[in-house]
């Protein structure tokens, strides 16, 4: 295993801590509807402002989960061409897919932070509890900022596999491919 490998797998393992706490917040969520369910139920008051924590929550969750996908490769892809073709056309039809996604997400954390400056300029809050939410979308924010160097290294490792005629050095898993 070579240096790349090893580090990318270190990386890797960062990322799937990052993506653990997030889903720790959706349990969480999850543990906090389960009581305004059961208080409900039992004709007990909600609990003021679960719809803005539970939106808050979702959304550092997904955003959470987005750089581990994409160093393990667990994003939507359509693999169909590239497997029937195979080889060193395979490993190009990789880059063109990973430097798509790249652009994608590049353009995604750009509008990211203009809606979290737009937030944070009109001090908008939260519809019920009325905290403050840019500082939340900061997080998020800067948590989608990480997919862009991510997804920069998966791009530079499909290169050197069109190049080479060589498979991914990054840590995949084995997913469900169309």
């Amino acid at each position: 295993m070579d240096q790349f490998e090893t580090q990318s797998r270190q990386l890797s393992g960062y990322l799937r801590v990052v993506a653990c706490i997030g889903f720790t917040g959706l349990v969480l969520v999850a543990l906090l509807t389960m009581v305004d369910g059961i208080g409900r139920w039992l004709t007990l008051p909600r609990i003021p402002g679960f719809g803005d924590i539970a939106q808050i929550s979702y959304a550092i969750v997904i955003a959470s989960c987005f750089p581990s996908l994409l160093i393990r490769d667990q994003n939507v892809v359509i693999r169909f061409l590239g497997k029937a073709i195979k080889g060193q056309v395979n490993y190009c039809l990789e880059v063109f897919g990973n430097i798509l996604t790249l652009a994608f997400f590049a353009i995604l954390v750009w509008q990211f932070y203009f809606l979290t400056l737009d937030l944070q300029v009109n001090n908008r809050t939260s519809p019920t509890l009325e905290f403050p939410i840019a500082i939340w979308w900061w997080i998020i924010s800067i948590i989608m900022t990480i997919t862009v160097p991510v997804q920069l290294l998966v791009v530079i490792d499909s290169i050197y596999s069109a190049i080479f005629n060589v498979p991914s050095r990054l840590p995949k898993e084995d997913a469900e491919g169309v």
